[in-house]
């Protein structure tokens, strides 16, 4: 995955790109609107009818040019299903080809690793991948957005698109251009994820709320996390979240804390993803200064596009750090039932849910719950089902013997006041199972 690092090109470039952009002028909206949350699926004026596009390679005229992206259409496409869609818009110096092969890292880092757990959801989804000019976005008079606009009137009229789930996430420059997205379609686009992003395609509009995920790291030598912040603000003041500076790793910790924004418009939550380990990179992993096709970003950023379904979403945002925000409820039983009296003062209480899952692995959420008094530290334990093993921890310290597990506190989330709660997940092989959970404090 470091060929993503070695294709951006240096800072000066970069700044050459932000002089463009003082050069844009404005330009309109789409002539029709996304459904609003919690209204019934949207469907295209495609649905019905015969598919008139498929997956592969395709050209689109916009603005004078021959423009081109790649579209990948669901295996067993219903035309009287509306699906979602979701663009995934590469780097500079990146390709769509590089966004749908996933580059050295195949199927499971395409689209970011979208398409990977939204086949393992089984849901059905529409990805696509645009070319930009130049490998790159400079949004020249808004061309960019226009080529977005031509797309989206080809796919809902030869497909059917539920108008009120379209999506888009992006990298670096890819990433400046999905917030542009965001500020001049605010009706269209119901969530955006910008991976170390700044202000380098511009922002028409910019006053409408979007659902927004930023992600940015503490190293980035390329794009400065300041820069990602900024864009964060923009809709954390367009949706009318409780402004707030929210939690971030310490430098040489290799960790990462991810946090929603509390008071945010209904239906249009904020959250912040910073991480300290790899630099200017979408797929950081704990523990390192690396990257992977097993970041915890994927199912990050999957599960906060996917909890905003057709009907009402589920809104309410959480004021605790949390490795994957999904609104979505689990299936797993939590291991500690209602019934069960709270923990004596000093003590604390651990549940556990599977929050994403494919053929031969899952990924795990652990909830840490102080008792009714203070604690400084906290580990929780259980033991592997058989042929279970984990392969990454993030926000805990993970020890093993055997099939023993014991996951301690990271620096910053061992302190816990009463009843407050913190949270770990985990990248595991195997199937998911529902483990009885220990949590003791020290």
């Amino acid at each position: 995955m470091k060929k993503r690092g070695a294709v951006l090109g240096p800072v000066a470039l970069m700044m050459l790109v932000v002089a463009l952009v003082s050069a844009l002028t404005a330009y309109g909206g789409l002539g029709r609107a996304a459904a609003a949350p919690g209204t019934a699926a949207a469907a295209s004026s495609g649905c019905g009818k015969a598919p008139a596009l498929a997956s592969g390679n395709h050209t689109i005229q916009s603005s004078g040019q021959t423009r081109s992206y790649i579209l990948r259409v669901p295996a067993g496409y219903d035309q009287n299903h509306a699906y979602r869609l979701i663009f995934g818009l590469p780097w500079l110096g990146g390709t769509a080809n590089d966004v749908d092969s996933g580059g050295t890292d195949g199927y499971n880092w395409s689209y970011y690793g979208l398409r990977r757990l939204a086949d393992a959801a089984g849901n059905g989804t529409i990805f696509v991948a645009p070319q930009g000019n130049n490998n790159g976005w400079a949004n020249p008079n808004g061309q960019d957005v226009t080529f977005v606009d031509d797309m989206l009137s080809q796919f809902e009229s030869g497909l059917c698109v539920d108008t009120g789930q379209i999506f888009s996430a992006g990298f670096s420059y890819g990433g400046a251009m999905t917030y542009a997205l965001a500020c001049a379609r605010p009706n269209v686009f119901r969530a955006v994820a910008v991976y170390s992003g700044a202000n380098l395609s511009g922002c028409s509009g910019g006053t409408q709320p979007v659902a927004y995920i930023g992600l940015h790291g503490l190293r980035d030598n390329v794009l400065p996390i300041a820069d990602g912040r900024a864009l964060r603000d923009t809709f954390v003041r367009n949706n009318h979240c409780t402004p707030q500076n929210p939690p971030e790793p310490a430098y040489g910790s290799l960790t990462h804390i991810v946090t929603a924004y509390s008071g945010c418009q209904d239906g249009y939550p904020v959250v912040w993803a910073a991480f300290d380990g790899a630099g200017h990179d979408p797929g950081p992993i704990d523990g390192c200064t690396c990257d992977g096709w097993h970041t915890w970003t994927s199912g990050v950023v999957w599960n906060f596009f996917s909890q905003f379904q057709s009907g009402p979403p589920s809104t309410t945002p959480s004021t605790t750090p949390s490795t994957t925000p999904s609104t979505t409820p689990s299936t797993t039983p939590s291991t500690t039932p209602s019934s069960t009296p709270p923990p004596p003062p000093g003590a604390c209480s651990a549940t556990y849910q599977t929050t994403n899952s494919w053929p031969g692995g899952f990924q795990g959420l652990v909830t840490v719950t102080a008792g009714s008094a203070p604690i400084s530290g906290w580990t929780v334990r259980w033991t592997l089902a058989s042929g279970q093993t984990l392969t990454q921890v993030w926000s805990g310290t993970l020890s093993t013997s055997g099939s023993s597990v014991s996951v301690a506190n990271a620096a910053y989330n061992g302190a816990l006041q009463p009843a407050a709660t913190t949270t770990f997940g985990f990248l595991a092989n195997g199937t998911p199972s529902t483990p009885t959970l220990t949590c003791t404090s020290p």
